[in-house]
Formats: C-alpha cells, structure tokens, sequence
C-alpha cells in the first residue's frame, strides 16, 4: 500500500474497525471481500488517491479489525461502515464493494441511499441462489483462502483464531443476502 495520510481503528459497533486514508478530493470508499482486508486494493489505492480521498478499512473481523461473538450479518457490517464513515466525518461516499463489499454495498444503497453518490459492485449476490458451492472445492479458491489465513496470522488482534472467524462468517454465507 502507498502510504497513508491517516490511519487507525474506529470504534463501531462495539468492534475497533482498522482504516486508513489516501489522497484528497471526493471520497470513495473500497470494500474488500469475504477473508480479505483493504490492502488488496493496493493498485487501486495508488492510482484512485491522484485525485481522490480512499478509504479503505478492514470489515469486521478481517485484518487488522477485531469481532464480538455477535453474529454476522451483512446489515451489521454496512452499520460498521456508515459508523465509520461517521467517525470520519464524511456524508457521502462513492463506494466500490467486491464480492462481501459489494453486498455491503448493496445494503447500503437500498437502506441508506442518502450516503452514496455512485455504487459499483462486482461479485455480489443478492440470494444465496447465487452461490456457486462448487467453486469453494477449486484451486484458485483453495490458494486464496491459503494467502488469507497467512495475512489474517500476520494482521488480526488474535492470529490464532482464523478457523473460527471462517466458521463464523460461513453461518452468514449459508442464509445471507436474501
């Protein structure tokens, strides 16, 4: 990642939401999905801050964000999101979700359309109708869940705990969206 221009954990929602900022001018917000962690918008970081102020934070439970035992849901996690926008002081956002982001997305702009000027998802589903189960016995799924709980040893409050964060975010992909 390029260098921050500030960075740090945002208390919502009971959790410490890691975010870090980049650049100046209209906001946009990038949300990472499922296992992952902002860092993987690197590339986009370093281009999109030449004319914009990034966001990106790590979901709760990713990266260097902790988690409650509180169940999973992509309304709470969207709550985390405007809570950290709040904590920013910015209103309004264009947001670009990836997969679990862009259902964050989603549920933002049909419950609080008032905070996004523009939305673009990619990889999002709005129905577990969608979901393709095969595609977790893959070996590119495989590789990334590898490199995911090698950052999540690396960043996370508790390094150790990665098999009960999957276990925890799956009981969400198993019923949610809908």
């Amino acid at each position: 990642m390029p260098a921050a221009a500030s960075s740090g954990l945002a208390p919502v929602n009971g959790i410490e939401m890691y975010y870090a900022t980049y650049g100046a001018g209209d906001p946009v917000l990038l949300i990472h999905g499922g296992l992952g962690h902002a860092d993987v918008w690197s590339a986009q970081v370093a281009d999109l801050m030449i004319d914009h102020l990034v966001i990106v934070a790590d979901s709760r439970g990713h990266g260097r964000s902790n988690r409650t035992e509180e169940s999973f849901s992509y309304e709470l996690m969207a709550s985390d999101y405007l809570g950290l926008l709040d904590y920013l002081k910015i209103g309004k956002v264009d947001l670009v979700g990836w997969s679990d982001g862009g259902i964050i997305g989603l549920d933002i702009a049909m419950k609080h359309p008032e905070r996004l000027n523009h939305l673009f998802v990619q990889g999002a589903n709005i129905s577990t109708d969608g979901v393709n189960h095969a595609a977790a016995e893959t070996p590119v799924f495989a590789a990334y869940i590898g490199m995911m709980a090698g950052d999540y040893a690396k960043m996370s409050p508790t390094p150790d705990q990665f098999d009960d964060f999957v276990t925890q975010i799956s009981n969400m992909w198993g019923t949610q969206p809908n």
